[in-house]
C-alpha cells in the first residue's frame, strides 16, 4: 500500500471441466504468480475450481465433495501469500446447491457470497441447478470451523484503509438493482465480480461499458475475471476477459482470447473522497463486515498517471470533445450576450493563448446567433513590454476572423498616471506593471460602455488559481469565457482550432500556429535588446502544467500534498526532478491561499469541466484562509 494504492489482479485459468484437483493446482500457481508481482487483491472466474459448464454434473457427489476439497486446499497452498484471493465453486447449503464466491486469505476460509441473480434464459440454465441466495449472512459448517454465507457481506481489511471489498458473481452485474450498488452504499470501495459471461460478437465491448459505468456510479474500483478457454465448447465459447476499472475508467483488461491476467494498481483513496463530496450517495447499514489482513507494503505504480489530467486524453473522440468545450463557452456566452442585448463583444487581444481563445469562442458565439462578427471589436493595446511578435499577431488574427481592429497605445496614458501618482517610471515594481494592465481594462470598459457591449475576459483557471492577475485590472470583465479553462487545456483548445479549422483558413493557422509557439508572458516589463519577450511567466511562477496537475488533485479528490508529490513524481518523471517538482508545489499552495481574495470577486464564466473556481459554484473558501498545514507538509515530504 502506497499513497492509497494497492495492487490487484484478476486471473483467468485454462480451466479442465470437472478436474477440480488440476484446477485448484492451476488457481495456486496463478494466484503465486500474481502475488509474485505484488497483487494483494486477486479475482479468479466464477465456478473455476470445477468449471461453469459442468451442466447436470454439478449435482454429482464427487464433484462437490472435490470442490471443496479442492478449495480447502487452495487456502492451505496459498497460506504464506499477503493477498486475499476469490474463487468461484458450487457449494450445498440448506439442501439446495448455490454457486458462491469464497473468499481465503492467510490460509483461512473467510467467507461465501452467493450469486442472487441466476440467469435462466437463452444459453444459460442456472437456475436448473443453483438456488440464490441466502441474503443475510448465515453459517456453514465446515472442517475448519463455521464460515459466514450471505450476498450482504463485505470483506474488511483491518490494517490497510479503503479495501473493504463487495462481491458479486456474473448476472448480478447485468440486472438492474445490482447487488454491488447496494454493497458501496454499505462501504465497499472495491467490487469483485466472478464470472462466465460466454462470448458473442459485440459483448466485449458492452460489458467493457457496463463494468466502467457501474464503477463509475458507485464510486468503486472494480475488478473482473471471466471464465475462459478451458471451458467447454459444446454450445458455447468463453474468451477470459478480464478487466479492472476504477472510478469510470479502465484501468488494465486483457484482450478476449489473448490473455490470462490483468493487473494494475487502484486508489483507494478516490473512492473515498468521491464519496465525501457526493451527498446523494447515501448509506445503508445492511451488511456484515467480515474481518482479514494484509501487510501494507510500498507500490511501485505501473499505471500511467496522466501528467495532463484537464485535456481530453482519447484520440478517437479528440474533435468530439474539443468542440464541447468551445460550445460550453461559445453557448454561455450566447446567452450572455442575448440577455443583455448587447450590440458588441470587446476583447483585448495581446496575441498570447488566453486572448486568443477568447476571441475564437466569441467569434462561434456571434455565429451562432447569426450576427456579423465585424460587431466583435477587438482591441490591441501596446505598452511598455509588447513585442512585434505579439503585437503582429494580435492585428492579423483580429483582421482575419472578420472582427473589427481597435489599437489604443496605453503608453502615454500611463506615463501620465505615474506622474499622478508619483511612480518612478524607471522602477519596475508590480505598481509599473498592475498601472498598465488596469489602464487596459479601463480602456476596454469604457469602449464597451461606448459601444453598447460587454467586455469578454481572456484570464484563465490557472491564472486564477495562482493569482496571477491584476485585481481589478485583467482580473475583471464582464463574462469570462475562460474562467474554469486551465492553461493546458487553453493551448489544447487553440492548436485543435489551428488542426481542424486551419485546414479551411491558412493565414489563421499560422497566426495560431505561431500564438503557441509564443513564450506565456502578461507583457508588462520591456522588451530584451533583441526585441524579444523579457518577462515569461513559468520562469517566475513555475510551469503551468505541474499547477494544472496540482490545481487537479486538490480540489477534484481532496488529496494531500504527499499524495500529489507522489503522484506527479510518476507522471513528470522524465521531465521534472523531484525537487522541482517539490518547489513549485510549495509555490502553488503558498499562492492559492494567499490569493482566494481575488477568486472570491470573479465574474460569471461557463464551467466546462469538474474543476471549477467560481466563489458561487464549485469554491466555496474563505479569502483568509492559513495554509500553513499543508506547507509544512511539503517540507517534511
Amino acid at each position: 500500500m502506497s499513497d492509497g494504492f494497492v495492487r490487484v489482479a484478476t486471473v483467468t485459468p485454462e480451466t479442465i471441466v470437472g478436474d477440480t484437483v488440476s484446477n485448484a493446482q492451476s488457481i495456486v500457481e496463478w494466484a503465486d504468480r500474481a502475488a509474485g508481482e505484488g497483487a494483494q487483491i486477486i479475482v479468479f472466474p466464477e465456478l473455476c475450481i470445477t468449471g461453469y459448464t459442468c451442466g447436470e454434473l454439478f449435482f454429482q457427489d464427487s464433484l462437490q465433495r472435490g470442490a471443496i476439497a479442492a478449495l480447502r486446499g487452495i487456502a492451505e497452498n496459498t497460506r504464506e501469500l499477503d493477498a486475499i484471493i476469490f474463487v468461484g465453486l458450487p457449494l450445498r447449503f440448506k439442501g439446495h446447491l448455490r454457486n458462491v464466491a469464497a473468499a481465503v486469505c492467510h490460509g483461512r476460509i473467510l467467507g461465501f457470497v452467493p450469486k442472487m441473480n441466476l440467469p435462466n434464459y437463452g444459453e444459460f440454465y442456472e437456475a436448473r441447478y443453483f438456488a440464490p441466495g441466502p441474503q443475510y449472512p448465515e453459517t456453514i459448517s465446515l472442517p475448519n470451523g463455521e464460515v459466514p454465507i450471505g450476498s450482504t457481506l463485505i470483506f474488511s481489511c483491518e490494517s490497510i484503509q479503503g479495501i473493504d471489498i463487495g462481491v458479486e458473481l456474473c448476472e448480478d452485474l447485468w440486472v438492474p438493482d445490482s447487488p454491488s450498488t447496494h454493497a458501496s452504499m454499505s462501504g465497499a470501495d472495491i467490487i469483485v465480480n466472478l464470472s462466465a459471461s460466454d462470448e458473442l460478437t459485440g459483448k466485449a465491448s458492452y460489458r467493457k461499458q457496463l463494468i466502467a459505468m457501474q464503477s463509475a456510479k458507485t464510486y468503486t474500483s472494480y475488478l473482473y475475471a471471466s471464465a475462459g478457454i478451458g471451458e467447454s465448447t459444446q454450445d458455447l465459447v468463453y474468451s477470459g476477459h478480464c478487466l479492472i476499472a476504477e472510478n469510470g475508467r479502465i484501468l488494465a483488461e486483457t484482450r478476449p482470447f489473448t490473455g490470462n491476467m490483468a493487473i494494475s494498481e487502484i486508489d483507494t483513496e478516490e473512492s473515498l473522497k468521491r464519496r465525501e463530496q457526493m451527498n446523494t450517495f447515501q448509506e445503508d447499514y445492511e451488511y456484515d463486515l467480515v474481518p482479514f489482513r494484509l501487510s501494507p507494503v510500498r507500490v511501485e505504480l505501473s499505471r500511467q498517471v496522466d501528467p495532463h489530467p484537464f485535456v481530453p486524453s482519447d484520440s478517437s473522440h479528440l474533435r468530439a470533445r474539443c468542440e464541447e468545450i468551445l460550445d460550453i463557452q461559445a453557448y454561455g456566452l450566447r446567452k450572455r450576450l442575448a440577455h443583455t442585448k448587447a450590440k458588441t463583444a470587446v476583447i483585448g487581444i495581446s496575441g498570447g493563448l488566453d486572448s486568443t481563445l477568447a476571441l475564437l469562442v466569441t467569434v462561434r458565439a456571434f455565429d451562432i446567433l447569426g450576427l456579423d462578427r465585424k460587431n466583435i471589436i477587438g482591441v490591441t493595446m501596446p505598452g511598455f513590454g509588447t513585442t512585434d511578435r505579439t503585437y503582429d499577431n494580435a492585428v492579423s488574427m483580429i483582421r482575419t476572423l472578420g472582427a473589427t481592429l481597435r489599437e489604443v497605445d496605453i503608453r502615454a496614458a500611463v506615463r501620465q498616471h505615474f506622474i499622478d501618482i508619483g511612480q518612478d517610471q524607471d522602477k519596475h515594481d508590480v505598481t509599473y506593471e498592475n498601472s498598465q494592465a488596469r489602464e487596459r481594462t479601463q480602456i476596454l470598459m469604457d469602449i464597451a460602455n461606448k459601444e453598447g457591449g460587454l467586455v469578454i475576459g481572456t484570464g484563465d483557471m490557472s491564472e486564477l488559481a495562482l493569482g496571477w492577475a491584476t485585481y481589478n485590472g485583467d482580473h475583471m470583465s464582464m463574462y469570462a469565457v475562460n474562467c474554469s479553462v486551465p492553461k493546458t487545456l487553453v493551448r489544447h483548445l487553440v492548436s485543435f482550432y489551428a488542426d481542424y479549422y486551419g485546414k479551411e483558413n491558412e493565414e489563421l493557422r499560422k497566426v495560431l500556429l505561431d500564438v503557441l509557439d509564443t513564450p506565456v508572458s502578461p507583457e508588462l516589463l520591456p522588451p530584451e535588446e533583441d526585441g524579444s519577450i523579457a518577462q515569461k511567466t513559468e520562469d517566475l511562477v513555475g510551469p503551468y502544467e505541474l499547477h494544472d496537475f496540482y490545481l487537479y488533485y486538490m480540489l477534484r479528490y481532496g488529496y494531500s500534498p504527499e499524495k500529489i508529490y507522489f503522484l506527479a513524481k510518476n507522471a513528470f518523471a522524465d521531465l521534472y526532478d523531484e525537487e522541482t517538482i517539490r518547489k513549485w508545489l510549495k509555490v502553488f499552495y503558498r499562492r492559492f491561499f494567499a490569493q482566494q481574495f481575488k477568486r472570491s470577486a470573479i465574474p460569471d464564466g461557463p464551467k466546462v469541466g469538474t474543476v471549477a473556481l467560481s466563489p458561487r459554484g464549485d469554491l466555496r473558501m474563505p479569502s483568509d484562509a492559513s495554509a500553513a498545514i499543508w506547507l509544512q507538509e511539503i517540507e517534511d515530504l
